[in-house]
């Protein structure tokens, strides 16, 4: 599927690749290498700086684990206590007795299968542009500049105090540094990259880079995107396909990942975006 890039790809990067994102990230990888098409072709490990070093009782636990289900038990009952999950613990009260929720990555998870586009979404994003580099590229609605209106209201829904209560991005980092343990240990420990699909009305909503052979087009995806592995069920969402080879490392979750949670039996993957080649099919 992927190949060198043409000549009027390497032009279009080359405008866009300032765009990508911020200079530095958490993963010491450039970040215009980062949402680049040959990054996908030949992907480099990702690692979240000081995650796995800061919960190695976690990992050592997880080593012991025979199975994927045996490691996720494990894995939410670690977050469960660490932080405060627990039903009893579910809710808090602050210092005049108001009883408050506990921001929680299930939470998140649960949301975004709603409404990608909501406040939660936006959390997501943010982190995805916190710890990888890049910059969302559509909220409600394009984000096409940082003193926009729609870039103001982003901001303002990623950085709300009441996901921000209890450390909600460390818990992302923990998820994303499971799921590629995971992966490597029981999903696809030989495998680089996953078939994956996307049903859409309109190739609209991404920013079109440049064209290939036939129905391959190179798209620009938003920071972090759903997709499928069942294309029957990606089929329900849009007139439209898109089929792409996912690097593995670019993967924050999958369907089976985790033995309780809200996305079950959707055959959800959530993809850190960036440049794409993609098939679009009906």
């Amino acid at each position: 599927m992927a190949g060198p890039l043409s000549a009027s790809e390497e032009s279009h990067l080359s405008r866009n690749v300032a765009l990508a994102g911020h200079s530095t990230n958490l993963v010491g990888i450039p970040t215009g290498l980062l949402a680049s098409p040959d990054f996908n072709q030949h992907p480099l490990p990702l690692r979240i700086h000081g995650t796995r070093e800061a919960n190695s009782g976690l990992f050592a636990r997880l080593g012991d684990c025979g199975s994927l289900a045996e490691a996720g038990d494990v894995f939410q009952d670690y977050m469960s206590v660490v932080f405060g999950f627990e039903e009893e613990q579910r809710l808090g009260e602050d210092r005049q007795g108001r009883r408050r929720f506990r921001g929680s990555y299930l939470r998140l998870l649960q949301d975004w299968g709603f409404n990608s586009n909501n406040p939660q979404g936006a959390v997501l994003k943010g982190w995805v542009e916190s710890r990888f580099g890049l910059f969302p590229t559509f909220h409600k609605q394009p984000l096409t500049g940082f003193a926009t209106p729609a870039w103001m209201s982003y901001v303002e829904e990623k950085m709300a105090s009441r996901f921000h209560n209890n450390c909600i991005y460390l818990q992302l980092d923990l998820l994303f540094e499971f799921c590629q343990w995971a992966i490597a240990k029981f999903k696809a420990p030989a495998r680089r990259h996953i078939r994956l699909y996307r049903g859409v009305d309109s190739v609209g909503e991404f920013c079109t880079l440049g064209a290939g052979n036939g129905r391959e087009v190179l798209l620009c995806l938003n920071n972090i995107v759903s997709f499928s592995s069942d294309r029957t069920h990606a089929g329900q969402f849009g007139a439209y396909i898109l089929e792409t080879e996912v690097p593995v490392v670019k993967l924050l979750f999958f369907n089976d990942l985790l033995p309780r949670h809200p996305l079950r039996g959707e055959a959800e993957y959530l993809v850190i975006g960036g440049n794409y080649r993609v098939r679009l099919t009906v």
